[in-house]
């Protein structure tokens, strides 16, 4: 028995990894095709399946249900993990209204269509239309980050954020139908009280949890750096397990505590991103493999007709009618409507609340299954496929940014407090044209490198900036504000535009280069150092401390070297003690 079961694992390695392979390779023909990965790997796992070649007969709904939904929650960790804070606070509005009321008008429409084509009852279009309501966040993170095409980052966080906060809205409602059709669930109240559950639950589990996992790995200290990231992933992991077994959603908890870790300071940083990267890719590859071997496609063909009308509603009137009256209430353009209602992606989340009715043993789950299957299959191939044609043609793409030749980390956060932050000059920079010394970057910050195409370009006070420079500035995290200030792409600078606190510059930085870089102007000689014009302007020789008012900033010495002024702070006047 022993040797024959390990003959079957040792199969099942074999299988898996040949498929892994084929769904990887299969990924490099995306771009080539026009298709979705997801399509691909989709295909790849049909064909592989019991009507395929590859003949693997597979029907067992709760492992891949199990799979699935593992490899979603690794997906969308990875997605809270490269969200940053700011996209969040920009769009949180109409992505948050879209997550919720968005998928329940789009459960709506489509059920009530779904009823009436497939002539069932209104439960079951309604479960029909609750099961593809919501976009697919592995598909759109997907497609908007490796389709080579670039949207505003205002349009694109509102894609992303709405797609990876959705699915909970969705599995509320497709859960809380099957609770009213198989255990006959109150309606009304008992509805209402297991979403406030769902989502209560999920977001206080996962802002916790990301709170307390940034914590913990800044404070132990592990022997093998590699342990890190698996660190990270445990979190993650350990977030969707609480919120789930305490009834609230486990996919919104673990997508929350994936923000709250990606934007805050922790060791091994850089690292930890890339393995989640590639777990992710590796849970894309698995989930639509296996969902790929669970449908025969020949039952497709039972339904492609009912499946094609649906696809139709949810796409051209089911999708714009919930997005656009959200969209246009907080200030989205015509052409922006119009592709957030195109980029409507259904992808795994579907075909895995497809599964739940046959777990919960619903008759005529079979159909319900098969019909969403083909409505994904549709949505993803043709909208995913014209998703560039589309932003091309309402002028929405933006030019890709340059990829730096080099990058850098710091690994030691827990021992050294810095950052280093790699920026690229554009043509209308504050740095560009000018010299390296010229920048009066704040006190204690250092140019590590510079790269210029392929070259590297050793940092030195005569170098000259050009555009399209990238310039890897060694920092402390308190002074990354007036760094981002320096590198700007804003021509006329102004002291209004200043970060709240004390900008400390060295003795030397001359006058003309401070109202540059910063937009200060002293009223004097732009060839003067604040060293020299502190010496000048203050009654007595200079001490620690001593300060100059000259207008609207004030100039404190705040280090001296010998009778050398070496460090100068800089405040707004008002604010000076």
């Amino acid at each position: 028995m022993s040797n024959l079961f390990m003959f079957v694992i040792d199969q099942i390695i074999l299988l898996a990894a040949i498929l892994i392979v084929f769904g990887i390779v299969s990924s490099k023909l995306s771009a080539r095709l026009g298709l979705p990965v997801l399509v691909l790997f989709l295909m790849v796992g049909m064909l592989a399946g019991e009507d395929g070649p590859g003949g693997i007969v597979f029907n067992n709904a709760q492992i891949a249900h199990a799979l699935g939904s593992l490899a979603l929650a690794i997906i969308l960790f990875d997605g809270g993990l490269q969200t940053p804070m700011a996209s969040i606070k920009q769009v949180w509005k109409p992505a948050s209204v879209l997550a919720t009321l968005g998928v329940l008008v789009t459960a709506m429409i489509t059920g009530a269509a779904a009823a009436y084509i497939l002539d069932v009852s209104l439960l079951y279009g309604l479960l029909i239309g609750a099961i593809v309501g919501s976009t697919d966040a592995a598909a759109v993170f997907s497609l908007l980050r490796n389709a080579g095409i670039h949207i505003n980052p205002r349009l694109k966080a509102t894609l992303e954020i709405e797609s990876a906060t959705n699915d909970p809205m969705a599995i509320f409602l497709t859960v809380g139908l099957l609770e009213v059709m198989v255990n006959s669930l109150e309606p009304g109240t008992g509805l209402l009280m297991l979403f406030i559950k769902q989502m209560g639950i999920g977001s206080v589990v996962g802002l916790a949890g990301g709170w307390l996992s940034v914590r913990i790995i800044n404070r132990i200290h592990l022997t093998t750096s590699g342990l890190y990231p698996v660190m990270v992933a445990a979190f993650g992991l350990l977030a969707f397990g609480v919120a789930a077994n305490l009834g609230g959603s486990g996919f919104l908890a673990i997508f929350i505590a994936g923000v709250v870790i990606g934007n805050s300071r922790f060791v091994f940083q850089r690292s930890t991103f890339l393995f989640h990267d590639g777990l992710a890719w590796l849970g894309q590859i698995v989930m639509f493999l296996v969902l790929g071997l669970l449908i025969n496609p020949s039952t497709l063909l039972d339904v492609w007709l009912e499946g094609l009308l649906i696809a139709v509603v949810l796409t051209f009137v089911a999708r714009p009618l919930s997005v656009i009256p959200v969209l246009k209430l907080f200030g989205f353009n015509a052409r922006e409507m119009t592709l957030v209602s195109w980029v409507g992606l259904r992808g795994s989340v579907p075909i895995i609340l497809a599964i739940y009715p046959l777990i919960y043993g619903l008759p005529g789950a079979e159909l319900i299954f098969s019909v969403v299957f083909f409505v994904v299959l549709i949505s993803a191939t043709v909208q995913g496929s014209t998703l560039p044609w589309m932003a091309r043609a309402l002028g929405l793409t933006e030019p890709a940014p340059v990829t730096p030749a080099a990058t850098l980390e710091i690994t030691a956060l827990g021992d050294v407090d810095a950052d280093i932050v790699e920026y690229q000059l554009g043509d209308s920079s504050r740095a560009s044209g000018r010299r390296l010394s010229q920048m009066a970057l704040p006190d204690g910050t250092v140019v590590a490198m510079i790269t210029r195409g392929n070259d590297v370009i050793p940092p030195r006070g005569s170098t000259f900036l050009h555009a399209g420079d990238h310039l890897f500035i060694v920092m402390k995290p308190d002074v990354r504000e007036f760094v981002d200030l320096v590198c700007s792409g804003v021509a006329e600078a102004s002291h209004h535009d200043l970060p709240a606190g004390e900008l400390k510059l060295k003795g030397y930085t001359k006058v003309e280069d401070l109202q540059h870089s910063y937009g200060i102007e002293l009223s004097a000689d732009g060839t003067l150092s604040l060293d020299e014009l502190l010496r000048q302007t203050l009654a007595e020789e200079p001490v620690m401390g001593a300060s100059k008012n000259f207008g609207e900033v004030t100039l404190s010495v705040r280090e001296m070297v010998g009778q050398r002024i070496a460090t100068v702070g800089i405040a707004p006047a008002a604010k000076q003690a």
